[in-house]
This record gives structure tokens, sequence and C-alpha cells, in this order.
């Protein structure tokens, strides 16, 4: 493994729920710490960071919660939830040293800049970590959809899944015992074994762009900076 990055501009993809620790709900702040701390030993390889984060650790738009309400307000709701985890991890990387912008693609100028592709691509190339928060700004689009999006917009050169498995499985790993981990897959086997990593629109989104995927286990403490650096760990989607 090389101590030069593999990967000088990424696109790194969190789910709410990463950030809930142990607890399973909220922000549990020791975890997101550890995250922060990880994050920040990235940023001094000399890589260049964006995340976008979810928010069903406190409200998902397709969740129980939801079922009675409309799929707009129900998004809309998620979508501030989204931001409220941006919040929690921009603290939480100042904290250590890092340099962060939040950017919304909802409007909300107290508390986050508006998305502005190329003052993103600014922040990134003066060594700041974007959050980008809101997903798209529009219902109907998950946060993957966002990665995705936000991917290929600041032209970066891979986008990291984070996950609580080391990869892609051929079956969910905690139901089916002998599933397999696929090292390396291609965007339309996992559109026609509907293997869920990422929705179809945002497989397709990076398909279109040939942005590469690596899904990886965020809770092997040092994985991201081992993706970063090109180890072979979790799978990797392309072609």
């Amino acid at each position: 493994m090389s101590e030069q990055p593999t990967y000088k501009r990424v696109l790194l993809k969190l789910s709410g729920e990463v950030l809930a620790g142990g607890q399973g709900y909220g922000v549990d702040p020791v975890r997101v710490k550890d995250i922060a701390r990880e994050l920040r030993e990235v940023v001094g390889l000399g890589v260049e960071l964006a995340i976008v984060i979810g928010g069903g650790n406190i409200f998902r738009g397709l969740g129980p919660t939801a079922n009675e309400m409309e799929r707009v307000a129900a998004d809309h709701m998620g979508m501030l939830a989204t931001v409220i985890n941006a919040i929690a991890l921009q603290n939480a990387l100042e904290r250590q040293g890092a340099a962060t912008r939040v950017m919304s693609a909802i409007a909300m100028h107290q508390v986050a800049e508006p998305f502005i592709r190329r003052r993103a691509i600014r922040h990134l190339e003066k060594g700041r970590v974007v959050i980008f928060a809101a997903g798209t700004g529009n219902p109907y689009f998950s946060t993957d959809t966002a990665a995705a999006l936000r991917a290929a917009e600041i032209h970066a050169d891979v986008i990291m899944k984070a996950t609580k498995v080391d990869g892609i499985y051929s079956a969910d790993p905690a139901k089916v015992k002998n599933a397999t981990l696929y090292s390396e897959i291609s965007y339309m086997d996992i559109i026609s074994q509907d293997l869920r990593v990422m929705d179809s629109t945002a497989i397709s989104l990076c398909r279109e762009n040939k942005i590469p995927i690596v899904v990886f286990n965020l809770n092997v403490p040092g994985n991201i900076a081992r993706v970063v650096l090109g180890e072979r760990i979790g799978s990797l989607v392309n072609h």
C-alpha cells in the first residue's frame, strides 16, 4: 500500500445511523468524535474530502414513522435531519482542527452555505472538508442519489460508501451464512441482482459518469485511510 493517496478527491457517503453509535438513534458524541478523528487523518494525507450524510438516525422519509404522512412532507423532514447531522459532524471535525463548510441544498443561511458547485470545488481546493446536507433538495431522491450527483458535480475520483458490513454480498450476510463477498462487481450486476447497495438512480448516475464506488466497513478503525491509500478492502464497483 502506497503512502500517497490513490484518490485525490473523495466523496464519502455516510449514513445517519453511523452517528448514533450504540444508542441506535440520535447523535452519539463519542462515535462522532471517533469518525472525525479518522477523517482528519485522511485530510492530512492531502485528500480533498467531501461528505454526504443521511438522516436515518433522526428521521427516515421511508421509515415506519412516515407511513401516515405525505411522501413530500416526510422527505422534507428527512432532509432537515441531514442538516442536523451535518452540523454535528462539522463541530466534531473542527474540534479536530479541520477546516469545514456545510453546504445545504435547502436555503438556511444562518447555519449553512447554499450549495454552489464552483464554491464547493474552491473549498475543496483550499483543503476544507465540505459536508453536503439536505440531499438533492428535492423529494423522492435518496441521499445515495445526492452522493452520486454531488460526486459528478465536483468531479470526485471515487465514492466511498461507508457501511456496517465488509462490502457487497450476494445476499444479506446477517440472514444468509454462505453469502458471497464480491471484491469487484459491475454497476449492471448490482442493478440486475437487485443488491441494493445504493438505489438504482444512484448506480445509474455513477455508471454514466464513470465514478467508481468502494463499499467498505466503517466500523473497522483506519478503513477510511486504507481505501484512500489504495488498499483493496471492501468491494469495488466499476465498469
